[in-house]
């Protein structure tokens, strides 16, 4: 498309001068219908491509960040996932129990039993929208943590927790991302988050691109530099042989 440009430039020779504004808007259009039906599919797919790197260099770890439902079978999951190649570690961080919106004084008090309840629990938080957070120990399980609380909260409130969300982290090889997502995604499960020099680079490549328009109108002016080369380029020819004449003579005297 560029060549085309490059042609129409130079037949300025055959054309009134008002019609260089034409071409001019002619090459930044091409440009532009260019760069988004040919080049903007590329350039979006870079992180994609540097992201692949990463995963190939050895040695790199990612971190996957899982909110699990209380529900799952953690065990089965995590003998699942350690059998496939490229698992690392399977850790069991925390659990959430959602309640109700709390009043000042069920805050401090939950506050203030919390930590009472069971001497793995690391540590809480109390939330006003009756959200319970509460970080285990390593090695101590989210079940029987879960179990713990629920025990005491059947016999101060009589009643049994309906849901409870388990959170975990899953770190495995970088070259093994793909299959671990794809093994996860088959359960339902996807990350929340994710960290290490995949999603690193994901995110420095994304935070240097530029917006697909500003790209789109990159190209479209490229395409006018292009057209301009084409309209100038005999003048360019021209001059640039009186220049070598210029310097031969120069050099004779």
């Amino acid at each position: 498309m560029m060549v085309f440009v490059f042609s129409i430039g130079m037949l300025r020779n055959y054309m009134p001068k008002k019609e260089i504004i034409l071409v001019l808007v002619v090459a930044f259009l091409i440009g532009a219908i260019g760069g988004a039906f040919f080049l903007e599919p590329i350039y979006e797919e870079l992180p994609a491509m540097a992201s692949m790197v990463e995963k190939n260099v050895p040695g790199n770890e990612e971190t996957l960040y899982l909110d699990l439902s209380s529900s799952t079978d953690i065990t089965e999951l995590k003998e699942n996932l350690s059998a496939t190649e490229g698992f690392i570690s399977f850790k069991e961080t925390s659990i959430t129990i959602p309640l109700w919106k709390f009043n000042e004084r069920e805050m401090k008090y939950f506050n203030s039993v919390i930590g009472n309840i069971n001497s793995h629990f690391k540590d809480y938080n109390v939330t006003e929208d009756g959200k319970i957070e509460i970080a285990i120990e390593e090695n101590y399980s989210s079940y029987d943590a879960l179990k713990s609380f629920s025990d005491w909260y059947k016999l101060v409130y009589g009643d049994t927790l309906s849901y409870a969300q388990i959170h975990a982290e899953l770190v495995v090889s970088s070259a093994s991302l793909d299959t671990f997502e794809h093994d996860l995604l088959e359960r339902g499960i996807v990350a929340s988050n994710q960290s290490g020099p995949v999603q690193d680079t994901l995110n420095n490549t994304n935070s240097s691109m530029i917006p697909n328009t500003h790209f789109i109108l990159i190209t479209g002016a490229f395409g006018v530099v292009v057209a301009l080369i084409g309209i100038y380029y005999e003048s360019f020819g021209v001059f640039t042989r009186k220049f070598k004449k210029f310097m031969r003579e120069k050099r004779k005297r």
